[in-house]
């Protein structure tokens, strides 16, 4: 058995096994162009070293289907011709290979397409919620932009309708009052025709809306005796005609009725009547015989006749006085008129010789009065034809 014994000494200490084809196997990967040169592999050889892996330093080693899964996810390219598989084994690991990447992919899309779907509802409300405070900022500058243009709008657009409608009143108001004036100047056809001019101009002023009315109206006749009724008559008229354009009435004071009254009496009754006169919506009032009120009442037309602080300021008030003259002539000017109506005036209210002249009055409160209530002061001359009692 010595050719046993020679052989177990020959042998190693441990049986070691080498493994077939191991230098096939230590190969590296050449490059893919040697590769797609070189002719493959025997059949057999390829299949053996995919069948026992690949060893590293003496050491069997299962490449990991996963890591192979991942790798080929990652790189999402088809692995380039492997000189160890075989085409068949190729094409298998291929299509495994694409469904592992897609079964792990999938699920990363899906949460992928949550994840944004969950985002886009989390910053819809966000953006709505930054919207809402824009949009209301918006809609407030909006509503005060049609507020800052409408107001001007209707306030021109109300105006115009204002001045359309005092215009259409004016004319119809002083069509009325020219119509009533023509008539009373074919009536009494002896006056003098500036006295018409002249009161026709004065009056029409008042009767225009658009015109601002700081004083009232005051006219004054005066007439010699013989044509006390003419003058009596005529402003009666007058009166009327400026009252009746504007659908009002006149208001009657008759001072002769007044003379022997105490003046403070009659200075409160005058007050009385005319205050509550124009409130009541009268536009004129016609104080006859104007000389013949007590000195001291007379005062009271400081409150009704005042360039500034007239008590009403829309209204006319027409005085008459009767001169002791007989009659005035007709060569006398507007102007020496005036001058012999303050004078006369000035005898009656400062006089001693008068009972009531020293009761309130004095030159300088006089001066006061003719300064207020001569604003124009017009002759009336007699007329022949009026009626005995009262006046056409």
């Amino acid at each position: 058995m010595v050719g046993s014994g020679d052989d177990e000494a020959a042998a190693p200490d441990g049986p070691e096994l080498a493994p077939p084809d191991g230098p096939g196997l230590k190969r590296r990967r050449k490059s893919p162009r040697l590769a797609a040169a070189r002719p493959e592999e025997p059949e057999d050889e390829v299949d053996a070293a995919a069948q026992r892996g690949t060893l590293q330093g003496g050491t069997y080693f299962e490449e990991n289907p996963v890591r192979e899964n991942a790798k080929a996810c990652d790189s999402n390219e088809t692995e380039k011709p492997n000189i160890y598989t075989t085409l068949k084994e190729r094409k298998a690991d291929f299509l495994e290979k694409n469904q592992g990447c897609c079964s792990t992919s999938a699920p990363q899309s899906g949460s992928k397409s949550r994840y944004q779907s969950s985002t886009e509802k989390q910053s819809q409300p966000l953006a709505k919620n930054d919207g809402e405070p824009q949009n209301g900022f918006h809609k407030m500058w909006t509503l005060l932009l049609i507020v800052l243009i409408s107001v001007p709008l209707l306030y021109v657009l109300w105006s115009g309708i204002q001045d359309g409608t005092s215009s259409r009143r004016d004319a119809e108001i002083l069509q009325a009052f020219r119509a009533q004036m023509e008539k009373l100047k074919n009536t009494y056809q002896s006056q003098d025709p500036n006295l018409w001019r002249r009161a026709h101009a004065f009056l029409e002023k008042r009767l225009n809306s658009s015109h601002v009315h700081l004083e009232p109206a005051i006219l004054l006749f005066t007439a010699g005796q013989e044509a006390e009724k003419a003058l009596r008559c005529l402003s009666n008229e007058i009166a009327n005609a400026f009252a009746s354009s504007q659908n009002a009435t006149t208001i009657n004071i008759n001072a002769v009725d007044k003379a022997v009254q105490d003046s403070d009496s009659v200075k409160l009754e005058v007050d009385t009547e005319l205050s509550s006169g124009f409130s009541e919506g009268k536009k004129v009032a016609v104080v006859h015989r104007f000389e013949s009120l007590p000195a001291g009442s007379t005062l009271i037309f400081y409150k009704y006749c005042d360039h500034e602080n007239a008590a009403f300021k829309d209204v006319a008030l027409l005085l008459t006085v009767l001169l002791d003259e007989q009659s005035l002539r007709k060569s006398l000017t507007f102007q020496e008129v005036e001058e012999k109506v303050r004078d006369f005036l000035w005898a009656k209210f400062t006089s001693s010789d008068v009972p009531t002249s020293y009761n309130g009055m004095d030159t300088d409160k006089l001066s006061g009065l003719w300064s207020r209530i001569s604003h124009l002061v017009l002759p009336v001359r007699p007329e022949k034809g009026l009626p005995l009692e009262g006046c056409t």
